[in-house]
C-alpha cells in the first residue's frame, strides 16, 4: 500500500512547506457566509496580485493566494 505524499514528507526531504492556517469562519465574515463567494474572491484577487497590483497587507509573502486570503481575512477587501 502506498503512502500519501504530504507536506511534511517534502519538509522532511529539503522542499519548502507554506504555512497558511487560516480559520475559515475568519474568511467567510468578509463573503456574507458563502464559501462560494469567498472562494471566487480569493481568487480573483489573487489574479489582480498577479496582474501587478499592489498588496494590501503589510508585509506580503511571495505566494500571491496567500496574501489575497490574509486580506480577506483581515478585512480588507469583502464580497458584494
Amino acid at each position: 500500500m502506498a503512502q500519501a505524499t504530504g507536506s511534511r514528507d517534502r519538509a522532511a526531504k529539503g522542499g519548502k512547506v507554506s504555512e497558511l492556517n487560516i480559520p475559515l469562519e475568519k474568511l467567510l465574515k468578509a463573503s456574507g457566509g458563502s464559501i462560494y463567494k469567498v472562494t471566487m474572491l480569493a481568487a480573483k484577487r489573487a489574479m489582480a496580485l498577479a496582474d501587478g497590483e499592489k498588496s494590501l497587507i503589510e508585509k506580503p509573502t511571495e505566494k500571491i493566494l496567500g496574501n489575497a486570503l490574509h486580506e480577506i481575512r483581515d478585512g480588507k477587501i469583502k464580497a458584494k
